[in-house]
């Protein structure tokens, strides 16, 4: 008898069905991620109203005590602050990694046919588009509040995949915090160390050489002062030279060396 019997063609079908899709699969992550972030009011408010607050509170609050030669304030200072703003926002990638993991929801991903690169590629593409939408919502309130690039807008373009660069090789970073943490906060409380001297000690705000000559060669060397120049030169209509080439090196550098971290630190934990 035949009746009930698989044959060949069915298992190649059954097969094919439970076979990973990579690109699909992160596309799916992706959407999930997003969903959530349209649905979790505080992520909303961290994303958008946040931001807004940094650029007002930088240009009406500081913009007036500081003086930059040749250069209105408010253009040296909007470079600074997308950069700022995406650094800080990478963090979202491990807060989000952490609590998928102490939820269990990780476990529950491993249980489908489904890549396993795909959580950490798709939670990484939906904080590079929450990024997109950031620099964009800043671009609008800089421009309202004086912000006058005279770059090319080519320049300005690469300017700005400039930013969403950086922010989504810190992602990768903040990835290997994720899974190194127990939950959210521990994976916050983590980050802040990181993110602090390198924001705060570059060129975002101010010019390194009002800074202490011991600080200097820090923050005129470490990568968010590289990118941050590199965004102020292509929106000032600077040409791009050294600085571009550092930020771009040190974009590609970061993924080439947090991917694979990060991808073997998911294997353990998943």
């Amino acid at each position: 008898m035949t009746t009930g019997a698989i044959t060949a063609p069915d298992l190649v079908v059954d097969e094919r069905r439970a076979a990973p899709h990579p690109i699909a699969d992160a596309l799916t992550i992706m959407w999930r991620n997003l969903l959530n972030l349209a649905r979790n009011p505080q992520l909303l408010v961290f994303a958008t109203i946040q931001p807004v607050i940094f650029v007002l509170m930088f240009r009406y609050v500081f913009g007036g005590a500081i003086r930059v030669p040749g250069v209105p304030y408010v253009d040296y200072l909007m470079p600074g602050i997308f950069v700022q703003t995406v650094v800080f926002g990478s963090l979202t990638t491990g807060v989000g990694l952490a609590e998928d993991l102490h939820k269990g929801l990780i476990e529950r991903f491993r249980s489908l046919p489904m890549a396993r690169s795909a959580v950490l590629v798709g939670r990484t593409l939906a904080d590079l588009l929450r990024n997109l939408f950031v620099v964009v919502l800043m671009s609008v309130v800089g421009l309202i509040v004086g912000w006058r690039p005279s770059g090319s807008l080519p320049a300005i373009i690469f300017g700005v995949l400039l930013v969403l660069g950086f922010a989504y090789s810190l992602s990768w970073v903040f990835a290997i915090v994720g899974l190194s943490a127990r939950d959210g906060e521990t994976a916050q409380a983590a980050s802040f160390p990181i993110l602090a001297p390198l924001v705060f000690a570059s060129s975002a705000f101010v010019p390194v050489s009002s800074m202490p000559g011991w600080l200097q060669a820090f923050a005129k060397h470490q990568p968010v002062s590289v990118v941050v120049n590199a965004v102020r030169d292509l929106t000032l209509g600077h040409p791009a030279g050294s600085n571009t080439v550092q930020a771009l090196l040190w974009i590609g550098g970061i993924i080439a060396v947090c991917a694979p971290i990060a991808v073997a630190r998911y294997r353990q934990v998943a």
